[in-house]
C-alpha cells in the first residue's frame, strides 16, 4: 500500500448533516439537543488540541457522546463545537489533570450531565525540549505531573466508576518513547516509561479480581500536532517531531478501532515498531545513533521565536485545532496503519488461507494413502 501525505491544514470542524446537536445558550462548553448516544459517553483528557482533538472528532463521528478535559477554555469550546457538528452531545470541562481533585470533580460532572462513562482515554501531556541538565527542576516536575500523574489521576477516576459496574474501556495513549528514551525529552520519555509500568500493574490487578474492565495502550509515532509550536524549549531552533511524521488523523483512526475492539498493546506506525524492536535488539547502537542525530533531528531551521507560545504552565490563547506546522511532510496513512485498521479482516483471511492449506494437504495425503493402499493390495 502506498504512503499518502496529508493535504494542507485540515483543522476544520466536522460537518455531519444529520442529528445535529445544539450548544447550550450562553455556555460554549456544553452541547445539548441530541438524544443520548446508544454507544455511551467517552472522556478524552487533553482533547482540546493535537491528537486529542482528532480523537474527539473521530469518536463523535463514530457515534459517541464526548466529554473533553483540558485547561484552555478557548480550545475546549472548539472541541465541543466539533462534537456538536458531528450530531453528538459534548461537554468541555476546564481541568488540570495533574491535580487529582480536579479530575475527580470533572468525572462527577461528566456523569451528572452526560451519563455513565463507558470509555476513558488518557492523552493529556506536557513536555520540555532541553538537555536534562538545562531543564529547571520545577519544569521537569510539572511536565511529569501532567504526563504521568495525569494518567494516574485519569485512571483512578475511570476505574472508580467502571469497576463497580464491571464494564468499561480505559485507553492509555503512549508513545514509541515509552520504550526508547531520546535526547532533549527526558521528562516526557521518563513519564511515558512510567505510564507503561503503572498500566501493566493495573492490568494484572484487574485480572486478579476477574474484572471485565478492559485496558488498552496505544503507542504513537512522531505526529504533526500543535505541541511543537508551543512546547517549552531552551533550544535555539523551532522544535519538530522525529521523522517520519504521521498525521494525527491517521493515528486517531487507530485509537477508535481499538475502542471498538480493545487489545492490550498497539504500536502505531512503522517507526514505532522499528523503535521498540530495535531498542530490544541493539540498544547501545541506538544510543550512539541518537547522540549523533537526536539534537538536530528535533529542530527545524526556524528560530524558536516563531513558535506560538509556551503552554507548560498555562494554555496558549486561542483555538489551535489538531494539526501542527508539518502537513506537507506528514503521512496520512502507511502500510502498517492500514493493516491495523483492517486487522480483523486480515486475521480472518489468514485463518481461512491456513484452513484451506491444511485441508488441501490433508486431501493430498488422503489421496496418496489410498494410492499406496491400492498398490499394496495389487
Amino acid at each position: 500500500m502506498p504512503v499518502h501525505r496529508t493535504s494542507p491544514e485540515r483543522n476544520t470542524t466536522l460537518s455531519v448533516p444529520v442529528n445535529r446537536s445544539t450548544t447550550a445558550p450562553g455556555d460554549p462548553l456544553v452541547a445539548v439537543g441530541a438524544p443520548p448516544s446508544a454507544r455511551g459517553v467517552v472522556v478524552v483528557t487533553g482533547g482540546s488540541a493535537g491528537l486529542g482533538r482528532e480523537l474527539v472528532r473521530h469518536l463523535a463521528k463514530a457515534g459517541w457522546d464526548v466529554a473533553v478535559l483540558a485547561r484552555s477554555r478557548d480550545q475546549l469550546a472548539g472541541a465541543v463545537r466539533d462534537v456538536s457538528a458531528a450530531g453528538r452531545r459534548g461537554l468541555g470541562v476546564e481541568c488540570d489533570v495533574g491535580e487529582h481533585a480536579q479530575v475527580e470533580a470533572a468525572a462527577d460532572r461528566v456523569e451528572a450531565e452526560l451519563g455513565p462513562i463507558e470509555v476513558w482515554v488518557n492523552d493529556a501531556m506536557a513536555s520540555v525540549f532541553a538537555p536534562f541538565w538545562d531543564t529547571a527542576p520545577e519544569d521537569f516536575e510539572h511536565a511529569t505531573r501532567t504526563t504521568y500523574l495525569g494518567f494516574v489521576n485519569g485512571t483512578r477516576a475511570a476505574l472508580a466508576r467502571m469497576r463497580p459496574r464491571d464494564r468499561g474501556i480505559l485507553v492509555q495513549i503512549g508513545s514509541a518513547l515509552a520504550f526508547r528514551g531520546i535526547p532533549l525529552q527526558a521528562a516526557y520519555c521518563g513519564a511515558k516509561h512510567a505510564m507503561v509500568g503503572f498500566t501493566e500493574s493495573v492490568i494484572t490487578e484487574l485480572l486478579h479480581e476477574h474484572s471485565k474492565v478492559k485496558v488498552a495502550m496505544v503507542h504513537m509515532p512522531g505526529m504533526n500536532t500543535t505541541q511543537f509550536g508551543w512546547v517549552r524549549t531552551t533550544l535555539p531552533k523551532h522544535p519538530q517531531p522525529v521523522p517520519p511524521i504521521y498525521s494525527p488523523d491517521a493515528c486517531a483512526a487507530v485509537v477508535v478501532s481499538v475502542v471498538d475492539h480493545p487489545r492490550r498493546t498497539t504500536w502505531v506506525g512503522e517507526s514505532t515498531v522499528g523503535t521498540v524492536v530495535g531498542n530490544r535488539l541493539v540498544a547501545p547502537l541506538l544510543d550512539r545513533y541518537l547522540a549523533r542525530t537526536g539534537f538536530s533531528g528535533q529542530q527545524t531551521d526556524q528560530d524558536r521565536d516563531t513558535m506560538a507560545g509556551d503552554n507548560l504552565y498555562a494554555p496558549v490563547p486561542g483555538d489551535h485545532g489538531s494539526h501542527g506546522e508539518f502537513d506537507g511532510r506528514s503521512w496520512s496513512s502507511s502500510p502498517e496503519i492500514w493493516m491495523l485498521l483492517h486487522r480483523r479482516a486480515l486475521t480472518a483471511a489468514a485463518l481461512t488461507a491456513a484452513a484451506l492449506t491444511v485441508a488441501a494437504r490433508s486431501g493430498a495425503a488422503a489421496v496418496g494413502a489410498a494410492a499406496l493402499l491400492r498398490k499394496v493390495r495389487s
